[in-house]
């Protein structure tokens, strides 16, 4: 405990201390801006979870307080980064297309800061590869050096080289950097960060580090700033919530920051994830049914219906200690929707195996899944397994396991119909139709028509049918519930 805190003194001031960097960058800026007109550009664009998108929100604000402009648009971009994310194959392999398209760009503009961050160049094979094939890239920085972010653009700006830290470092959390937040009435706010589960197939722990929370009362003032500047939904991010307040001074765990943050004043609802079925509980269910903000849905990841295969993952629950919090949850809130994360061909996975997780989705009737087929992660034990069934033959699981919850998500959905859902408005669907389109408590997709007005507001819509995958309403009543 006195070593955690330590820890937290040492980082307390670690913004403060890129003050000068940030003077420096806001130099270089002033003297490209006299000599061109043109106020400098940084485009920041991150893959992956949610974490990763809070994480993108920082980045954006230290860019602007360095004087920056967020742009989208690559073209008018002085500085391009790639906040990355290691979590499957196919999103680092979509982030080296895209810097080999880059190259043009760089050649174009030989100005322009390339930058790439995160998860993904944590991994020093990945920065190695980097370094011998991406000579145009300026900077590679990993996770737990974010905070020196005017440090690294400086040195890349001044130095002529290619910058590289990937300290390996867990020292703690860095409070106090600027953010950036996307349009809309939601934000994210991290509660704590890595991951001490070290599941077979998942490099989160290497690459994020062991797992560190936040102080509650650095996460309280988070929220209570948020809703005084009008955001009506903040989502608590971590890779395992249900594991929040460990190596913390004040004695407190997950249910006890959910009720700390219900007690904040304010019209505003609260989601959370990820939650690990291992250290999910009864507690956490009667403090989801007790605290009126919290949404009564729960995204819980269960990967695989087979105990064999669980066991293989490392997952360390079996699917009837799981199939018992599911109960639990139900028994406390009887209306409480489920998601859940589902990998496909894990390693020695057989069909009377991938045939136990279709039981598993039917039985418990998920709202929606994210599904994924397994992806080897180079430094995970399961890359090392055999792995005897072919691409082929899991994509035709995958497949079937689509087609079963296809149906089930339509039924789910079916089932709101003819209820009035409390809807947090997003903005216009993109079909052109003129229909507003927001999210129910349940995490039901709801369009209805209405006015540009309520955008970013709570409205009560009463679920009238079904199409495309939603639902379709129209404006109830005003009513004091959330559902009738």
């Amino acid at each position: 405990m006195q070593k955690a805190q330590e820890n937290r003194d040492v980082l307390a001031g670690a913004w403060a201390d890129q003050e000068e960097y940030v003077s420096r960058v806001i130099r270089l800026n002033e003297e490209a801006y006299t000599r061109t007109g043109v106020h400098p550009k940084a485009l920041v664009h991150s893959f992956g979870c949610q974490q990763n998108v809070s994480d993108g929100e920082k980045l954006k604000g230290m860019l602007v307080q360095m004087g920056y402009q967020p742009t989208d648009e690559l073209d008018e971009a002085d500085v391009v980064l790639y906040n990355t994310c290691a979590v499957r194959e196919n999103a680092e392999d979509r982030v080296y297309g895209l810097l080999g398209q880059l190259k043009h760009n760089k050649e174009k503009k030989p100005s322009m800061i390339i930058g790439l961050c995160g998860c993904m160049v944590q991994q020093e094979h990945v920065a190695d590869r980097i370094r011998r094939s991406y000579r145009h890239v300026d900077l590679v920085f990993g996770t737990h050096v974010m905070h020196t972010l005017p440090r690294l653009l400086w040195e890349a700006a001044t130095s002529g080289h290619m910058v590289v830290d990937i300290t390996d470092s867990e020292n703690g959390i860095v409070e106090g950097l600027p953010v950036v937040r996307g349009e809309g009435a939601k934000a994210w706010v991290p509660v704590m960060y890595g991951c001490d589960n070290f599941c077979t197939y998942c490099v989160v722990p290497y690459v994020r580090g062991r797992e560190r929370s936040r102080e509650s009362a650095q996460v309280v003032q988070e929220v209570r700033e948020l809703v005084a500047q009008g955001y009506k939904e903040v989502m608590l991010l971590g890779q395992n919530v249900n594991s929040y307040g460990k190596g913390l001074a004040e004695e407190i765990d997950f249910s006890g920051l959910l009720e700390k943050v219900n007690g904040i004043e304010g019209d505003f609802r609260i989601r959370f994830m990820t939650s690990h079925p291992k250290d999910a509980s009864k507690r956490l269910f009667e403090t989801m049914a007790r605290c009126e903000k919290v949404c009564k849905h729960l995204h819980l990841p269960v990967q695989c219906g087979s105990n064999r295969i669980l066991e293989r993952m490392n997952r360390r629950y079996s699917v009837e200690e799981y199939l018992r919090l599911i109960d639990d949850a139900r028994s406390a809130m009887p209306g409480i929707s489920f998601s859940s994360d589902i990998i496909v061909g894990f390693p020695g996975e057989t069909y009377e195996d991938f045939s136990a997780t279709l039981a598993l989705i039917r039985q418990v009737r998920y709202d929606s899944l994210y599904t994924f087929i397994y992806s080897p992660r180079r430094g995970t034990k399961a890359a090392q397994m055999e792995d005897p069934i072919s691409r082929e033959e899991k994509g035709i699981w995958f497949r079937e396991l689509l087609g079963v919850q296809e149906e089930i998500g339509a039924q789910r959905l079916a089932s709101y119909v003819g209820r009035t859902l409390r809807v947090l408005v997003e903005g216009y669907e993109k079909t052109g139709e003129g229909l507003l389109t927001g999210r129910s408590e349940e995490n039901a997709v709801v369009c209805f028509p209405g006015d540009a007005s309520l955008i970013g507001q709570f409205v009560q819509v009463r679920a009238r049918g079904v199409r495309r995958g939603a639902l379709v309403g129209e404006i109830a009543p005003q009513q004091s519930g959330s559902s009738v």
